[in-house]
């Protein structure tokens, strides 16, 4: 698909319709279903809802809008991770910030600091230091190449890996409950207040990755291409994955360790429009946004009326995407 104007539009225009139907489905089915006419009602404000505007506004609502966020964020970083290293593999993991975010996490739990701020703030902190570390381990022989990028993520995600496991072995059961709910991605505890405080960040760090979609689609067609064209290769990329990480961190902070939501929804999408960045980022704002709510119904409504960590819905059917991609690796790519 060219990236006109036009197309653009609709594009957008046929995945807000998607997100619009995940969410009413997200609303209106649960443990309590909750007719549409009730949401309707509940949307309007009208008073005679009834237990509507409680299961809708206070318990739902809050919860998908943040699924949307998180599902959004990891979406377009995932799309950045793969153009930028091009490997449809990549995700938003690759860099190793998730093991510093779940680091920061279960080290808050442990140490018994109680809030959800708490936790968010630990994870964010240790996401940004490890994002740090690798672009610094990366780059210390005066370049950011792809292989080198990787390689140090895989190695910090182990060492981070090792330290999680440590603490687990180490901690209280009471609060063994908590950090498995954290790492497995959890959104029962979702509020407004995350909601509103994701979205300045998805909207500022989309703005920054999508003006440069051009330069993206350049790095993806090589690195002599895009030197050749007047990209400051080293700079561009240096920039895309530190905006990409810090998105990710943020997602993380808040929504615990959701994986393959990165790998999957740009994926699917670039089947359908094509490579090109100009269409793929906003296109994956609103494609992992749609996914990662109809992840979370599924999870709160598989074993109802217990729920599932949404990470364990998006596990379930990213492992086999993983490696059906893995079996396929041969297929024509960018």
């Amino acid at each position: 698909m060219r990236a006109t104007p036009v197309n653009l539009a609709w594009l957008c225009l046929v995945l807000c319709l998607l997100l619009a139907a995940t969410f009413v489905l997200g609303l209106t089915v649960g443990t309590a279903s909750v007719p549409l006419g009730q949401v309707w009602d509940w949307a309007m404000g009208r008073a005679d809802t009834g237990s509507a505007a409680v299961i809708v506004g206070q318990l739902r609502l809050p919860r998908l809008l943040v699924a949307a966020l998180a599902g959004a964020a990891l979406s377009l970083s995932g799309a950045v991770f793969q153009g930028v290293l091009r490997n449809p593999l990549a995700e938003p993991f690759i860099l190793g910030v998730s093991g510093g975010a779940a680091t920061g996490a279960v080290l808050a739990i442990s140490l018994g600091l109680a809030g959800l701020w708490a936790v968010s703030t630990f994870a964010f902190l240790g996401a940004l230091g490890t994002m740090l570390l690798v672009m610094a381990i990366a780059g210390r022989r005066g370049g950011l190449d792809a292989a080198s990028i990787v390689l140090t993520g895989v190695m910090v995600n182990a060492f981070f890996t090792a330290c999680i496991m440590f603490v687990i072995s180490t901690t209280t059961d009471q609060k063994l409950h908590s950090i498995l709910f954290w790492l497995y991605g959890d959104l029962s505890g979702a509020t407004m207040a995350q909601a509103a405080l994701l979205a300045p960040v998805l909207a500022l760090a989309g703005a920054a990755l999508w003006l440069r979609a051009r330069h993206l689609n350049l790095l993806s067609a090589g690195e002599t291409a895009a030197a050749a064209l007047g990209v400051e290769v080293g700079r561009t990329r240096f920039f895309l994955m530190i905006v990409a990480s810090l998105l990710v961190g943020a997602a993380v902070s808040l929504s615990g360790l959701i994986g393959f939501v990165g790998l999957m929804a740009p994926h699917l999408l670039r089947m359908t429009i094509g490579h090109d960045h100009r269409l793929l980022l906003p296109g994956s704002v609103l494609f992992g946004a749609s996914f990662l709510c109809l992840a979370d119904t599924a999870a709160r409504t598989l074993i109802s009326p217990s729920s599932l960590p949404v990470g364990v819905v998006t596990a379930a059917l990213g492992a086999p995407f993983f490696l059906l991609l893995l079996a396929r690796r041969g297929v024509r790519w960018m």
